[in-house]
């Protein structure tokens, strides 16, 4: 009996033991994350502050882009486990803004198909797809699977994106024979109440119809010999929209990326305006013109919002597959450019062209503005000494005089600079970051990179966007785009308006700083 009764007392000596080592445990975690905390969530080096990116991991194109139900659903290629490309699944996070964002559980895992790709998703409002047994309807993604060949298969959710179920027959579309063969995205055509799918399939793409979301029909190619071909073709997307804001005068987009070829080397993407009649996309322009979508080196898989009420938006991500691996952020690793709206406008001597302006949502994070009109801009002069932020908003209308060169200097420090800047001259918007910081890890990072931007009525429009590790630039009210990643020292929080060999009449310039989105 004494040796039971020991037995028995060592026994709830080990049980304490554990609890209190259990508790202590859970003590060290939540004072570390008290801590964490304290220190500012997201606040690692170069983490964006306004800009979606992933609590860790590796990340790149957006994929099943979809509004249901008061949510904006954004899925993107991510890697569960690791800090570079592989294990590729679907990341998940929703936004009731498009601003702040809630990060939710992985949606689609790798299977016996092969790893999970880029792909886009639908609102089925009439269970087209027969899939929703209890429900009316639901979401549908439709994905590549990519094991030894690469082929197009769907899941359905059925509590609002949350959870999937791959559907048993999958895949839909199984490969031809071709070798690039992905990247889905599906649009509803009114007109022949039907479902339309892309494919991108290697320099060209393919089309398809379905009344159903399961059994698809090929109805026609694009792009063998229209636009560039420096790299295989990507990331389709088809949207139709009106011309200069006329409902009566709309004209169909299809935009694809390439990789490699891109404007400024390496990856990117190019548009096309025409026609589609349900079966056929022709490009309106001549096969040979080249209109790129942004002149950057880092907007890229670039795919919009299903279901946003007549406004089209899309998302693109920030990187470039050149040195993608190897942009210098821990623990994660991508982030999404700033949502943008999309309207098509008549440019005098360019044709009808694609423009693309911030959305309208970001002006909520705004502090308190910094404003200045009419005045005249000399060289040696700035009126932005007393600026020192690694978050800014500016807003800046110039009228053109003698200088040759003038606009922003952004996260300016001792050593370093990004320059946002017109040259006059040459009619260039430009960004240049051959000196903005860390940008060894890839010879082709430091650079140059310009578009061609004509003054209208002798004016400049100039909207940048300065983030922790990007600088987005939309010139002429959208009219051409630069999106680059840069990697300054988080010191280096100056900015500066300037002027080279000359002056130029500043009309107005609103400078706001930026409150961060992310808060726990």
């Amino acid at each position: 009996m004494k040796a039971l009764r020991l037995n028995r007392i060592f026994f709830i000596i080990v049980i304490l033991a554990l609890f209190t080592h259990v508790f202590s445990m859970n003590t060290l975690k939540v004072t570390a994350n008290t801590e964490n905390h304290s220190n500012g969530y997201y606040s690692e080096k170069y983490r964006p502050q306004f800009h979606f990116s992933p609590e860790k991991n590796w990340m790149n194109d957006p994929n099943g882009l979809v509004f249901y139900k008061g949510k904006y659903h954004m899925f993107y290629q991510y890697n569960p486990y690791g800090n570079k490309w592989g294990n590729m699944s679907w990341g998940h996070a929703v936004s009731e803004d498009l601003v702040h964002w809630t990060h939710l559980p992985v949606a689609l895992r790798p299977d016996k198909l092969g790893m999970i790709f880029s792909g886009s998703a639908v609102v089925d409002k009439d269970n087209t797809s027969g899939l929703f047994k209890e429900k009316p309807g639901g979401l549908v993604a439709i994905y590549t699977s990519a094991g030894e060949t690469q082929q197009q298969s769907i899941a359905y959710s059925t509590d609002e994106g949350v959870t999937w179920i791959k559907y048993e027959g999958n895949p839909v579309i199984p490969n031809p024979g071709i070798e690039d063969f992905r990247d889905p995205k599906v649009i509803w055509y009114e007109k022949e109440k039907k479902w339309v799918m892309l494919l991108a399939a290697g320099n060209h793409i393919r089309l398809y119809s379905s009344k159903n979301l399961i059994e698809w029909k090929y109805m026609s190619k694009f792009g063998e010999n229209e636009g560039a071909h420096g790299g295989v073709w990507e990331c389709p997307e088809l949207f139709e929209l009106p011309v200069n804001g006329d409902p009566n005068n709309t004209k169909w987009v299809l935009q694809v990326d390439i990789n490699p070829g891109a404007v400024a080397g390496g990856s990117g993407g190019q548009y096309f305006v025409g026609e589609f009649d349900g079966e056929t996309f022709i490009n309106d322009n001549p096969p040979d013109e080249i209109r790129w979508i942004d002149y950057g080196k880092d907007f890229y898989a670039t795919q919009t919002w299903f279901n946003t009420n007549g406004r089209k938006i899309w998302i693109g991500w920030m990187n470039n597959w050149e040195y993608a691996e190897l942009i210098p952020t821990h623990p994660w690793r991508g982030a999404m450019s700033l949502p943008r709206e999309l309207t098509l406008k008549t440019i005098p001597g360019e044709g009808i062209k694609l423009i693309q302006t911030p959305v309208s949502e970001l002006q909520a994070i705004r502090q308190s503005p910094y404003e200045w009109k009419n005045q005249r801009i000399t060289p040696g002069q700035n009126i932005l000494s007393d600026i020192t932020s690694n978050t800014i908003e500016i807003r800046a209308e110039f009228e053109l005089g003698s200088a040759t060169e003038f606009g922003f200097k952004v996260r300016k420090g001792e050593n370093e600079e990004t320059i946002v800047g017109y040259d006059t001259e040459r009619n260039q918007l430009f960004v240049d970051r051959t000196n903005s910081g860390v940008g060894q890890f890839h010879e082709q990072f430091p650079g140059k990179h310009t578009a061609l931007l004509h003054p209208v009525d002798n004016r400049i429009e100039l909207h940048i966007f300065v983030d922790h590790s990007s600088v987005e630039v939309f010139g002429n009210a959208g009219e051409r785009t630069i999106t680059d990643r840069i990697f300054p020292d988080p010191s280096s929080k100056g900015s500066e308006l300037y002027a080279k060999n000359g002056d130029v009449q500043l009309i107005s310039l609103t400078v706001n700083e930026l409150d961060s989105i992310w808060h726990k």
